[in-house]
């Protein structure tokens, strides 16, 4: 069984350390390497599942994970991940799927008496191929030569998110104390409440792979990361949203399960990514974005939030329809508060009622355009802002607020007869705190409906 062992780590290693020196793309390489986490996460999962339900089992060996041997682990996540995404120029995606299908086939009998098979391990096969392959080969060809930016993005979300939520649980679990029995005794209407707990924890993280999509037009990956400087969303508050996301994340889990490994995990996390990935990080930055990102950093912190948003570059503009009511008052709560670098307007005659254009030209309507807007208040509004333009999240608001509220129609009420009427708010690019709201004039609202 040795030396199978040593087989099933060292060919799949060299492969890939050959198919590396015939892909010299760095984002090619980086987007192997994404593709191999995804199928070492995607294997680790399907090992749990054949266990359940007795497709294939593994000989009692030392060093082991779940009672999966570590090097066949990662011989396999090897294979169905980095080899041949690093190998996509000349398989593609079809005869790659076949050929680990096949390879699979001729390779777990031959393990015998390391893999035990049940009768029905070809049905565990063709499940792990779409249901692990097949994403982690998407995830990674995607990557490498940048198509389908929002499809990538979301196979990242998840791997990240099975990563924090399950993975790195399950590694402290088995290594130090704590388990999921606290969580799993629990009842259905508490698990509802924690699940909820969690989603507004992780929702500046969330929000802030919008922002990498839709203002930078990247990921949050290391090796694909946004084209376009991000300043705006959760940005503008705090500078690693993700990083803090994850660590809340893990601190709750660790809470919950009564775990002190998963909070020494956590510290390890957070203490590689101030001494290793921010260095690494900020050269990357100021050789790509220059003194705007010094700007930013000088006015943004890494784990402590700002309470008024960074602003920087052209004014945002949310344009509300002066004939709508709850238009009036959304227009006259966010002018009350000051808000940081945005310019509120009518609507111009057949526009919708909500419309929001940042400086760098991003748009949204309805709730959305208005979900922007409080992103422009403070921490506290703009996370209801992120809130509400979660996915799912913006369609029941709108639903709720045509519904209810104020039905869709073109703006068409009373217009603003000339630029200095009550009807517009205004306010001058500024970081917010260089000058106190009592120092400057209040703004007027606009002409009720």
């Amino acid at each position: 069984m040795t030396a199978a062992r040593w087989l099933a780590l060292g060919v799949p290693l060299l492969a890939v350390l050959a198919a590396a020196r015939l892909e010299r793309d760095r984002r090619a390489r980086g987007a192997a390497l994404l593709a191999a986490v995804a199928a070492a996460l995607g294997v680790a999962a399907l090992n749990e599942v054949a266990r359940q339900t007795g497709w294939y089992a593994f000989a009692p060996v030392n060093g082991a994970y779940r009672g999966m041997p570590v090097d066949l682990w990662l011989g396999w996540a090897a294979l169905w991940g980095a080899l041949p995404v690093l190998l996509r120029r000349f398989l593609p995606l079809p005869v790659a799927l076949g050929l680990l299908l096949w390879l699979d086939v001729v390779a777990m009998p031959a393990l015998h008496p390391l893999v035990v098979l049940g009768p029905h391990w070809l049905v565990g096969e063709v499940v792990g191929l779409f249901a692990v392959a097949l994403p982690a080969q998407l995830l990674g060809r995607w990557s490498a030569d940048g198509r389908h930016l929002r499809a990538r993005v979301l196979l990242q979300v998840a791997v990240f998110a099975a990563l924090v939520l399950w993975f790195v649980p399950g590694v402290a679990f088995e290594l130090g104390d704590g388990s999921w029995t606290p969580l799993t005794g629990l009842p259905r209407a508490a698990l509802l409440t924690l699940g909820q707990v969690a989603l507004l924890v992780a929702t500046p993280a969330l929000a802030a792979v919008r922002e990498f999509v839709a203002r930078g037009g990247g990921t949050p990956y290391p090796w694909d990361p946004p084209v376009r400087l991000v300043s705006t969303g959760p940005y503008a508050y705090l500078a690693n949203p993700m990083q803090v996301g994850a660590a809340a994340l893990l601190l709750l889990t660790a809470t919950l399960t009564r775990s002190l490994a998963l909070v020494a995990a956590t510290v390890l996390a957070v203490a590689f990514s101030a001494a290793v990935a921010r260095p690494h990080e900020e050269h990357d930055l100021i050789r790509r974005h220059g003194d705007a990102w010094r700007d930013w950093r000088r006015a943004v912190r890494d784990w402590w939030p700002r309470w008024r948003p960074y602003a920087s570059g052209a004014p945002a503009v949310l344009r509300l329809d002066a004939g709508c009511g709850p238009c009036v008052g959304v227009w006259r709560f966010l002018a009350r508060r000051d808000p940081v670098n945005l310019t509120i307007a009518p609507a111009e005659e057949g526009q919708m009622r909500a419309g929001y254009t940042g400086g760098d030209g991003h748009t949204e309507r309805g709730v959305a355009a208005v979900a922007r807007g409080l992103e422009h208040l403070n921490l506290g509004w703009a996370w209801v802002g992120w809130t509400l333009r979660l996915p799912g999240m913006t369609w029941l608001a709108q639903v709720v607020t045509d519904a209810m509220i104020a039905p869709p129609h073109p703006a068409g009420g009373k217009r603003c007869p000339t630029p200095s009427d009550a009807c517009s708010t205004a306010r001058s690019p500024r970081s917010a705190g260089t000058a106190s709201p009592a120092s400057r004039p209040a703004p007027s609202p606009p002409p009720p409906a």
